[in-house]
Parts: structure tokens; C-alpha cells; sequence
């Protein structure tokens, strides 16, 4: 038996709540299919990162700015998986769609620009924060963290998502084959979050560096999630929430115009 249609009011209006719900859910049951790929396995490496720095470099000694090494560093590494998999979401589902043709499916469907984009960086952050949560469960058993301000950590949590889907979104549309899109992980987002101090505090880098870093978008997302749990920050809170919030309405933006102009979409 067929599925019944869906009630008028769903689909008429300023906004088709059933297009933009039925593709969101599409993204992410994508990820959800396989989650030994896109939920386990960054859980696997961040827990050889963890054992990397406490057995093998005498983190479980250490000291970070009056912080524990381990707990300094378990708010970066759990950021760190948040952001590649936020980035991943959209720009694998929007590169194998054009490489196989079916983008132009979702192209006919009566979808405006913003609720493609909404479908597409939805997905994205509900697979970062899905790894995020999953990770501050498995890496209890080694370090023992929970956050100290709720606020930050929710939103950093939330702003980190959403600016690394927008920049998978963004990279899907510009890519067309898989080499492109290896160059964008590769020489921008995996050198921008080990430069962000992941692994150490940027306050001991010389002035020009530490100057340099704060310039960094990755930094202030990492320093305000690591706030959340740890109460101590690198930086200014208040530049790092402008930071995020602005890089966040500049992308959407982008992104927004891009998906009317039918960037690398259309013919």
C-alpha cells in the first residue's frame, strides 16, 4: 500500500516544511546506514590520539594552564571529530550526487535555495553533534570531563557544526570529482584545526604566531568548547562567539547565492 500524500498544508506556504523535513531526513539516514564509518571510527581515532598523547608523551603528567593535559586535551579532540564530520556530510552527499547524475532529482523538486541549504547543513550538524555526544560517552572511561558552562559548550557545539557544514556545502558545489575535494580537506581544514590549538595552548607560541593564530576561526571554536568544560580560555570569549556568528551569516550567504545562481548545478 502506497504511502498517503501529504496534507496540503505541508506544502504550500512560505516554506515546503515536507520537502525541506523529507530531504533533512534523507541526509541523515545517509550517515546513519553506515555509522561504523561516520560515528565509530572517529571515535576509534580519537581515542589513539588520547592514548598517543597520555602513554607515549607523558600527557597523563602534564599541566595546561592549571588544567590536566588529558582534560585540556579531550575538549580539542572531541571538537576536532565534530568539525570533519559536520564538513563531511554535505560535501560527500553533493559531490557523489553530481558525479552520478541524481543531483538533478533534487534539482526538480519544489525546494527553494534556502531549504535545500537548510536540508543539507541540518544534516551536517546533527552528524557533528551526534559524534560529539558519542565521544564525551566513550572517552569517559579514560578521562573524566562534563561541561562546566552549559552555554558555551552547547554553542560552540552548535556554531562549529553549522560553519563546517556550510564550508561542506560550499565545497560539494565547487567540486566536481573526488581530487577536489581531497585538496579542500587536506590544505584547509585539516592544517586550519591542527593549528588551532587542539593540542597545545596557543599562549606558549611566540607573539607573532599567537597573534597569527587568533585569526584563526578554528581557534575560537575549539577555545570556547574547551571553555565549556575546562572554565580557562586562550582567548576572548566574546570575539570568538562574533567570530563564529559572523563566519556563519557570511557562508550562508555565500552559499544562499551560489544555490540560486545554480553554481556548478545547472547547465
Amino acid at each position: 500500500m502506497s504511502a498517503p500524500p501529504p496534507s496540503p498544508h505541508l506544502i504550500t506556504g512560505a516554506v515546503n516544511w515536507y520537502g525541506l523535513w523529507t530531504l533533512y531526513l534523507k541526509e541523515v539516514w545517509r550517515f546513519l546506514k553506515v555509522p561504523a564509518q561516520t560515528l565509530l571510527a572517529p571515535a576509534a581515532t580519537t581515542l589513539l590520539f588520547l592514548a598517543v598523547f597520555a602513554l607515549a608523551l607523558g600527557g597523563a603528567t602534564r599541566v595546561v594552564g592549571g588544567v590536566p593535559f588529558l582534560e585540556f586535551l579531550a575538549p580539542g579532540l572531541i571538537m576536532m571529530a565534530i568539525i570533519q564530520a559536520a564538513f563531511a556530510n554535505p560535501a560527500s552527499s553533493l559531490l557523489m550526487g553530481k558525479i552520478q547524475g541524481n543531483i538533478v532529482d533534487l534539482l526538480m523538486a519544489p525546494l527553494s535555495p534556502g531549504e535545500f541549504a537548510l536540508a543539507y547543513v541540518g544534516g551536517g550538524m546533527t552528524r557533528g553533534v551526534l559524534t560529539g555526544l558519542l565521544l564525551l560517552v566513550v572517552i569517559q572511561p579514560f578521562v573524566s570531563i562534563a561541561p562546566l558552562h552549559l552555554g558555551f559548550f552547547l554553542f560552540h557545539a552548535l556554531a562549529a557544526s553549522m560553519m563546517l557544514a556550510l564550508l561542506g556545502l560550499l565545497g560539494g558545489l565547487w567540486a566536481e570529482k573526488f581530487d577536489h575535494m581531497a585538496a579542500v580537506t587536506n590544505f584547509v581544514i585539516t592544517p586550519f584545526a591542527f593549528l588551532s590549538g587542539t593540542f597545545y595552548s596557543v599562549k606558549n607560541l611566540p607573539g607573532v604566531w599567537y597573534g597569527v593564530s587568533q585569526f584563526n576561526p578554528f581557534f575560537y571554536m575549539i577555545d570556547g568548547f574547551r571553555y565549556g568544560f575546562t572554565g580557562a580560555a586562550d582567548g576572548s570569549l566574546a570575539v570568538g562567539v562574533a567570530v563564529l556568528t559572523g563566519m556563519n551569516v557570511a557562508l550562508w550567504l555565500v552559499c544562499h547565492r551560489l544555490l540560486v545562481t545554480g553554481y556548478r548545478l545547472k547547465p
